[in-house]
């Protein structure tokens, strides 16, 4: 089959908005709408209800939800499952494919966050917060450790197991694990560890750290964000 034939079976989505066969045009097609690419990193940790969506991203209205949700789905970046009795919920996932936006997210986070613009301090959900322990994780730093951990952020729990050089973070809770934190809101945990703010100071925002204080420390010297860029000069 040629290109022009491949071409013309293909989906509509790519040339609606930039007519270029690039890649990242296309990208920014699929996933450049507001919000789309925060439903994205929300679902990255696995299927979620509307609800949670709409928790988890509070400036979204149901109308844009459901309208990004749509078409997210169209574009076969995530998919709609029915669980069954006695739950009866309509969950929303990621396809495979979808799940492999997630280096393309993490690579934008890392770049972003180098920007002198960046406002660290600013709220995040519990699904930003996880996603960024991926995404600044330190393999050299963490040479050598083996640290269990939970992470209890509201109502979502989140398990975080580091191994020498490998990160592994999921949902739910890990069996025995070395130390736990737990907060009503993810911020407190960022300030802990991309700042380095001492636990006690943060008792008053809600973080609760139990268990091995001293396995929590070295956790958290294997996740810095990344130095900032110089600013421009005044033109």
């Amino acid at each position: 089959m040629s290109l022009q034939n491949a071409t013309e079976k293909s989906s509509s989505l790519h040339g609606r908005w930039y007519k270029d066969a690039c890649g990242t045009a296309f990208a920014l097609e699929l996933v450049g709408e507001r919000w789309s690419l925060l439903i994205i990193r929300e679902l990255m940790f696995g299927g979620r209800r509307f609800t949670d969506l709409r928790a988890a991203l509070p400036g979204i209205s149901a109308k844009v939800l459901t309208e990004r949700l749509e078409g997210l789905e169209r574009a076969g970046i995530l998919q709609r499952r029915q669980l069954p009795p006695p739950a009866a919920v309509q969950l929303y996932e990621l396809t495979p494919w979808g799940y492999g936006a997630e280096e393309a997210i993490k690579a934008l986070g890392r770049w972003a966050a180098s920007s002198p613009h960046h406002n660290p301090t600013l709220p995040l959900s519990a699904a930003s917060l996880m996603l960024s322990l991926r995404t600044m994780f330190d393999a050299e730093k963490a040479r050598g450790l083996a640290i269990r951990a939970n992470f209890a952020i509201g109502a979502e729990e989140f398990r975080v197991e580091m191994a020498g050089e490998n990160l592994f973070v999921a949902r739910g809770a890990a069996e025995a694990p070395d130390f736990i934190f737990a907060a009503p809101e993810a911020q407190p945990m960022a300030f802990a560890i991309y700042g380095k703010v001492p636990f006690e100071e943060l008792a008053a925002a809600g973080l609760q750290v139990t268990g091995d204080r001293e396995a929590a420390l070295r956790f958290r010297e294997a996740f810095h964000l990344p130095p900032k860029v110089a600013p421009s000069p005044p033109s």
